[in-house]
C-alpha cells in the first residue's frame, strides 16, 4: 500500500474517532444539564481532552495500524493511550467550573468503549465480507462510508473451499484467524473438530467446535466441509497417521498445517499443504540448529563441496540462513549448483555474498586455486559418489573421487589455514560391504589422522536421507504411480532414515561443537523395515498391497547389506551436549600409516583394474568384508 494511502487511512480513522468523542461530549451536556450553567470552561476542558487523546494515540502509534488486521496489541495500545490522556486531563481540574473528575473518567471510558466497539465491528464485518448475508452487506457499506476505507483489494471469493480444522487449540485458532483475515484465501473454516469437552458446542471467533464422536460424517457434510486440515501441535507419528486414515476413510481430502515453533528453523513458513508420505511413515522431524550453532557460522566464509547435491544444497540453505560473510558453493555438476544459486538469490538477493565454482575435487590444482582465492574459514565436504551399485561397477572412479578428492580438500585446508573442516559421512562406512562404504571409511580415517594441527577436522555419519537423489521413497512413489510393481531387494532389509534438513542440521551442529578428529554419530532411533515401508506407502495411496500394487523381491544388489550399522564399536560411545549426537571413540591412525594406505591405493589405481583396486581397498580398510559374510548368505 502506498504511503499516501496509509496516511489517508490513519487520518480518516482519527477523524472518525474524534466524531465519536464529539458526539459523546454533546451527550454529556444532555446527561448533566448543570454544565450548561457555565459551558465555556467545560468546552475548553473537552477540547483539551480531545487534543490529549489524539496526541496520546499518535504517540503510541494507534493510527499506524491497518484496522482490518488489528490484533490485541492494537487495542491494548489504545487503552493505554486513553488512560494516559485521561490522567493528563486531570491537570486541568484547577480551571474553575471545568469538568469534574467523575465526568472526565465517564467521558473517556465511554469514548474508549465506543471506539473499540466500532473498530471491532469493522473488523468483523470486513472478515465476513464474502458472505451473502444482507445484514453483513449492509453493515459493510455503512462502515465503509463511515470509515472511508477502500476495499479495492477485496475479492468476492464465493468459491471458497469449506474446511474443518482438526484441533481447536492455539495452532488451529491461529490458522482460522489467518484464513478469515486473508482476502484472497481459498479456504473457509466452517468448524473445528476437538475432543475437549470444555470447547465442544461452543464457538471460537464465531466458528463452531464440534465433537469427533457420533456421526462425524453427517456433521461435517451438514456444514459443507470439503477438506480437512490437521492443525495439532506435538502430535506423534502414530496419532498423525490415525487422524489421516480416519478422515480419508470418511471421504475427505486431508491436508496438514505447517506452523513455525520456537525450535523451528528461522525460515519456517506457515502453510496448508498435502501430506507428504514422509510425514506419515517416519518419526517427527527433529531440529538441531540453535542460536549458538547459527552464531558459529555467522560472519564466516563457508565453502561447501558438492554444494549442488541434495545434501549439499540443503547445507547451503541452512548456512545462508546463518548470515555468513560469504558462501561458496563448489560442485562439478553445474545444473545442481545453478539451481541452488538461483534459489538463494531469489531469497536473499544482494544480502548474501555467494559464489559458485564449477570444480572437480580430483583436480588438486583447481581446488588450491579456489581456496587461495576465497580463503574459507569453514569447509563442509559433501562431494562424493554415493550410489552403491554404480560404484560397484566403477571402483576406480569411486576411489579416485571419494578418497583422493577428499585428500585434496583436506590438504588444501591445511595449506591455506582453514579453521574448520567438516566431512559428510554415511552409515555404510561401518563394516562396509561395498566399495562406496569402504571409500567413505577410508575418508573417515584420513580426517581422523589430521587431529592436532591448526585446522580442526571432524566427520559426521548418518543413515539414509529421505528425498535425496536415489532415495527409496521417491522410487516407490514412482512405481506406485506407474501401477507397480514395487521392487524390493530383500524382504528382511532394514534402514535408518532421516530428512534432508535433519541431516544437514546435524552436520552443521556437530561441526560447530567439534574440537579435532571426532567422528560424530546421530541417534536415529529404530531402523525401518523396507517391506513395511512399501506396504504402508501402498495403503496410504488408497490401494491394497499385493492386490492393486504387487511387491516383488528381486534380490540384494551388489555390495548391499541387509542391516546397516551406525557404529564401528557400539560399546565405545561418548555423549555430547546434544542428547541425539554422540562421538565414537575410535583411535585415529597416524599420518604415516594413512600415507602408506594411500600409496597402496595409488598403485592399485595405476593398474586401471577394478579387481586390483577392490583388493587394495580390502587391504587398507580392514573392516571391509564381502556382503555374504555379513548377510549370512551361503
Amino acid at each position: 500500500m502506498k504511503a499516501n494511502a496509509v496516511r489517508q487511512i490513519r487520518w480518516s480513522l482519527l477523524f472518525c474517532d474524534l466524531l465519536v468523542y464529539a458526539a459523546l461530549s454533546a451527550l454529556l451536556f444532555l446527561v448533566f444539564p448543570d454544565i450548561l450553567n457555565n459551558p465555556v470552561p467545560a468546552l475548553i476542558h473537552i477540547a483539551v481532552g480531545a487534543v490529549l487523546l489524539t496526541l496520546a494515540r499518535l504517540l503510541l502509534k494507534v493510527y499506524g495500524q491497518i484496522l482490518r488486521y488489528a490484533t490485541s496489541g492494537y487495542y491494548l495500545r489504545m487503552i493505554l493511550a486513553d488512560a494516559l490522556a485521561c490522567l493528563a486531563s486531570f491537570l486541568f481540574l484547577f480551571v474553575p467550573d471545568s469538568l469534574s473528575a467523575t465526568k472526565i473518567v465517564l467521558l473517556f471510558t465511554v469514548n474508549l468503549v465506543s471506539c473499540i466497539t466500532l473498530h471491532l465491528l469493522y473488523q468483523k464485518v470486513y472478515q465476513q465480507r464474502n458472505k451473502n448475508s444482507l445484514f453483513e452487506k449492509t453493515a459493510l457499506k455503512l462502515l465503509h462510508a463511515f470509515f472511508r476505507v477502500s476495499f479495492d483489494h477485496d475479492t468476492n471469493n464465493s468459491k471458497q473451499t469449506g474446511i474443518a480444522i482438526i484441533g481447536a487449540g492455539e495452532v488451529g485458532t491461529m490458522l482460522a484467524n489467518e484464513l478469515v483475515r486473508n482476502p484472497g484465501s481459498e479456504y473457509d473454516p466452517v468448524c473445528f473438530v476437538d475432543n475437549d469437552k470444555v470447547k465442544i458446542n461452543r464457538t471460537i471467533n464465531g466458528i463452531p467446535v464440534i465433537s469427533p464422536s457420533g456421526n462425524l460424517k453427517a456433521k461435517l457434510d451438514a456444514l459443507s466441509v470439503s477438506e480437512v486440515v490437521i492443525a495439532v501441535s506435538n502430535v506423534s507419528k502414530d496419532r498423525r497417521l490415525e487422524l489421516y486414515n480416519k478422515y480419508k476413510d470418511l471421504g475427505y481430502k486431508v491436508k496438514t498445517y505447517d506452523y513455525p515453533l520456537l525450535n523451528d528453523s528461522e525460515d519456517a513458513m506457515r502453510r496448508i499443504r498435502n501430506f507428504d508420505m514422509e510425514n506419515l511413515l517416519f518419526r517427527e522431524k527433529r531440529h538441531f540448529m540453535d542460536p549458538a550453532v547459527r552464531s558459529f557460522y555467522s560472519g564466516k566464509n563457508v565453502l561447501i563441496t558438492g554444494g549442488g547435491g541434495s545434501i549439499g544444497s540443503e547445507l547451503a540453505r541452512q548456512v545462508a540462513s546463518c548470515s555468513p560473510a560469504r558462501l561458496t558453493i563448489l560442485d562439478v555438476y553445474e545444473n545442481g549448483a545453478y539451481d541452488i544459486q538461483q534459489e538463494l538469490r531469489s531469497i536473499y538477493g544482494d544480502k548474501l555474498d555467494m559464489r559458485v565454482e564449477i570444480v572437480n575435487v580430483c583436480d588438486s590444482d583447481h581446488v588450491n586455486k579456489i581456496f587461495r582465492e576465497h580463503t574459507p574459514d569453514i569447509v563442509i565436504h559433501a562431494a562424493a559418489h554415493k550410489h552403491v551399485p554404480l560404484m560397484e561397477r566403477n571402483v576406480l572412479e569411486a576411489v579416485n573421487n571419494n578418497v583422493f578428492g577428499t585428500l585434496n580438500v583436506v590438504t588444501a585446508c591445511e595449506t591455506f589455514g582453514v579453521k574448520r573442516f567438516i566431512m559428510v559421512s554415511t552409515d555404510k562406512a561401518v563394516n562396509p560391504t561395498n566399495v562406496m562404504g569402504a571409500t567413505k571409511r577410508m575418508c573417515e580415517m584420513i580426517v581422523q589422522s589430521r587431529s592436532g594441527g591448526a585446522t580442526s577436522f571432524s566427520a559426521t555419519r548418518f543413515g539414509n536421507v529421505l528425498g535425496s537423489n536415489g532415495s527409496v521413497v521417491p522410487l516407490f512413489k514412482r512405481q506406485i504411480a506407474g501401477g507397480g510393481p514395487i521392487t524390493l531387494t530383500d524382504r528382511r532389509i532394514t534402514r535408518y532414515f532421516m530428512t534432508i534438513p535433519e541431516a544437514s542440521q546435524l552436520v552443521l551442529t556437530s561441526g560447530a561443537m567439534a574440537k579435532n578428529g571426532e567422528l560424530y554419530v546421530l541417534d536415529m532411533g529404530e531402523p525401518v523395515k523396507i517391506l513395511d515401508l512399501a506396504e504402508s506407502m501402498v495403503r496410504l495411496s488408497g490401494l491394497t498391497p499385493y492386490k492393486d500394487i504387487d511387491i516383488v523381491e528381486i534380490g540384494l544388489r551388489p555390495g548391499e547389506k541387509l542391516y546397516e550399522e551406525l557404529l564401528i564399536k557400539t560399546e565405545e560411545l561418548d555423549k555430547t551436549d546434544n542428547d541425539l549426537i554422540f562421538v565414537e571413540r575410535d583411535k585415529p591412525l597416524g599420518k604415516d600409516e594413512i600415507a602408506r594406505k594411500l600409496e597402496i591405493l595409488k598403485k592399485a589405481l595405476a593398474t586401471e583394474s577394478n579387481r586390483e583396486v577392490r583388493k587394495a581397498l580390502k587391504e587398507v580398510v580392514p573392516t571391509y568384508r564381502d556382503p555374504k559374510d555379513v548377510n549370512g548368505e551361503d
